[in-house]
């Protein structure tokens, strides 16, 4: 035996996982395609947001939750309906996503601010939801912003990695490709693959893919947590569903190229259970990067409320499709709307006054004050006069944002920027004027601007997130802004079924001896815990409980 125990990929679930075992004295060894600046996978380039339930942090701001209304967001938005015949798909999904909001209102935030994450009092409301009761998304603010954005959650794991590695007790294999598992009958007990010409490239930037040799390792148990499939653009399409539509013929892409899915068919060739995959989460506010590190890279918008939505044609998306609210909910009406649905693009409509107090861009590095933990530049970039400078910074340089004094020169250079002009400037004025006539009272019985009145009663969202209602026609509020949006690829909600344990599944439905699954390779445990939908700040949280999980349950095993 070379370990105690394989962890094939240095993400985040598998960082977590590795830790646990360490610390129970167990020998670990992590395998790894790119090279050591990637320890972290995504979770470092992310905006590191926690979902958490009942938090002082909350309670400070006024918001009232428990685990119940948490339990009832997070089943409302799973929609988990594969739980009956034989070998259901939902069965283990459904148990590992009470067991997360369990440890969401539990011992998640005291045992993270043990392993060194700390917080800052920011609380965001994401996925604000479909606009019923039982229905998707948030019916209170869960969103908790770590100091270090991304970093802040997963340096913490990597630097307990490195010292076990300095240490002996952990053994990292950069450079070293995982192409099948090794089975000695019904049990697997390594792996075998390719070993990778070395590499200096930045973190996140392609690498070379040149064989120089070949490796087995053993193992007593086997941890796949390669992550998903949003680096991989054929995957994306060939697992899209029909429920929403036609995938994009173009699309944008939020992680690194090596997030390609190619562990996921390797271990259902192998004879392992893959579930829901055509489960999946992209973005719809995607704008391309002007200073790319990998390709295609993306950006994700985190809107406020307030931004006017348009299809491609300039007609206002009809509500879930409001910024923030229900992701998948309007991904569903750009692609199934027939005369639409050969468009790839969408857009924002927003006021200068909108774009100070409501642009956040998702990414450690497109957020300096927060990754840089440095409280002075935060209170300029939140509260102070302007957007911040990243968001500054993608207005100036940015293909896909434009500027104007006026409407019809607005609509004139979004024309521009595409190859023919679909959009009619008196169409978008009326809707606009429309609009801009709710905001004459207090009331509204426009969705979108009873959600603006209702986030302004959020004192986090009223310091920081939601700009004092304005018309968008109104001068003082300008310049106006566009914004074309793109679909970005970012996570899968399916993957490799496992037992409350972590232990993966074979296609006949009983668990395999001694391999493991975690993170976005599990679909963040049980092969689908977030069901449908997620409510954010469930991904990073995701890859670590399974992660935990599984350390926890081969520590205690071996």
């Amino acid at each position: 035996m070379d370990a105690d125990v394989l962890i094939i990929g240095a993400g985040l679930a598998g960082l977590v996982a590795s830790n646990e075992l360490v610390r129970a004295g167990r020998k670990v060894i992590v395998v790894e395609q790119e090279n050591a600046r990637n320890l972290g996978g995504q979770a470092f380039w992310s905006f590191g947001g926690i979902f958490l339930v009942d938090t002082p942090m909350q309670r400070r701001l006024g918001v009232k939750d428990s685990f119940d209304l948490a339990w009832q967001d997070w089943q409302g938005s799973a929609g988990w309906d594969r739980l009956h015949g034989e070998l259901p798909e939902d069965e283990w999904a459904a148990r590992w996503g009470r067991a997360y909001v369990e440890f969401a209102a539990g011992d998640k935030r005291p045992w993270l601010e043990e392993q060194g994450v700390k917080f800052t009092p920011l609380v965001g409301w994401a996925e604000r939801g479909s606009g019923t009761a039982a229905g998707h998304g948030n019916s209170v603010p869960r969103f908790h912003v770590p100091w270090g954005t991304g970093t802040g959650i997963s340096e913490p794991f990597a630097d307990k990695a490195r010292a076990a590695a300095e240490e002996g007790a952990l053994t990292f294999r950069f450079r070293h490709r995982v192409d099948g598992l090794v089975l000695d009958g019904d049990t697997v007990t390594g792996v075998h693959g390719t070993v990778l010409a070395p590499d200096d490239a930045a973190r996140g930037v392609s690498s070379n893919r040149e064989a120089v040799g070949s490796f087995e390792l053993r193992a007593q148990a086997v941890v796949i947590a390669s992550g998903g499939i949003g680096g991989n653009h054929e995957q994306v399409r060939a697992w899209w569903p029909a429920r929403l539509g036609t995938p994009p013929a173009r699309m944008i892409t939020g992680v690194p190229e090596h997030v390609d899915g190619r562990m996921l068919d390797i271990a259902a060739d192998a004879g392992v259970r893959l579930v829901n995959r055509d489960r999946m989460w992209h973005y719809t506010e995607g704008v391309r990067n002007w200073d790319p590190v990998w390709p295609q890279h993306g950006i994700r918008i985190l809107p406020g409320p307030s931004s006017l939505w348009f299809d491609a044609l300039g007609r206002r998306l009809p509500a879930p499709g409001l910024p923030g609210h229900d992701t998948i909910g309007t991904l569903k009406i750009l692609r199934t709307t027939p005369d639409i649905a050969g468009y790839d693009h969408s857009w924002f409509i927003l006021t200068q006054k909108m774009i100070e107090k409501e642009f956040a861009l998702s990414g450690s590095e497109q957020n300096p004050d927060l990754t840089d933990r440095d409280l002075k530049l935060l209170l300029r970039s939140r509260l102070g006069k302007g957007a911040p400078p990243p968001v500054e910074a993608f207005k100036k340089n940015g293909e896909d944002f434009v500027v104007a004094d006026t409407l019809p020169e607005l609509v004139d250079a979004m024309n521009a920027l595409t190859d023919t002009p679909l959009l009619d400037p008196g169409l978008i004025e009326r809707q606009i004027r429309q609009r801009d006539a709710e905001l004459d009272n207090a009331y509204s019985k426009d969705v979108q601007v009873m959600s603006i009145h209702n986030s302004r009663r959020f004192l986090g969202d009223r310091l920081t997130r939601t700009a004092r209602p304005h018309k968008v026609l109104d001068p003082a509020a300008g310049p106006l802004i566009a914004v074309k949006l793109h679909i970005i690829t970012r996570k899968t909600l399916g993957g490799i079924q496992t037992d409350l344990d972590g232990r993966a599944f074979t296609a006949a439905g009983t668990p395999i001896h001694g391999l493991y699954a975690a993170g976005e390779a599990a679909g963040f445990g049980g092969g689908g815990a977030h069901g449908y939908n997620a409510l954010e700040g469930t991904f990073l949280g995701g890859c670590i409980f399974s992660g935990r999980t599984v350390g926890r349950s081969l520590a205690a095993l071996l």
